[in-house]
């Protein structure tokens, strides 16, 4: 019986070791090369996307791109219009290159609680193309956030296409 006891004691004290070891490494927030923690709201893998249709205006339609995050990631700062756009339908990238338009010097808080958005204008043309999911880079004051985020909804997308700044709210 004492064999058992100690092995026991040994066993719980490793536990608690490892437990420690493990929880340390998980309330770290390790930096990327681009200086955005792993815990960040704005690293693509730690908010989500979706694409609506907003109210049309004067020669144009207009979709909201809508980013969430949720509890538990650090809210962290986004500015301008994200870059590299593109636009897919079932998986096949389109041929639109996307503009921006809009005042881009704008710095908006983004993470739990603090959703934000973005606007996607679209020329009314006879020419459009169907899409159903936009990838894009989002950008901070500083520079753009490494990795891709895609949104998914149902657009129309032409040349002329243009990219507003990010908003706060949703």
């Amino acid at each position: 019986m004492p064999i058992a006891k100690s092995v026991a004691a040994v066993s719980a004290a490793a536990l608690m070791l490892v437990g420690a070891a493990g929880a340390g490494v998980a309330q770290a927030s390790a930096p990327t090369a681009a200086g955005i923690a792993t815990t960040s709201a704005c690293r693509p893998a730690n908010h989500m996307a979706k694409i609506a249709q907003a109210p049309a205006s004067s020669g144009h339609h207009h979709y909201r791109v809508t980013l969430t995050a949720a509890p538990g990631y650090e809210s962290c700062r986004l500015a301008g219009s994200p870059t590299d756009v593109r636009f897919y339908r079932h998986g096949t990238p389109d041929a639109v290159t996307a503009g921006q338009y809009g005042p881009q010097h704008m710095v908006v808080t983004f993470g739990p609680g603090h959703p934000v958005h973005f606007d996607i204008q679209v020329p009314n043309r006879a020419r459009s193309t169907s899409a159903d999911e936009a990838s894009f880079t989002l950008r901070t004051p500083d520079g753009v956030i490494p990795g891709e985020t895609s949104a998914y909804g149902r657009l129309t997308v032409t040349s002329g296409t243009v990219i507003g700044p990010v908003q706060p709210r949703a």
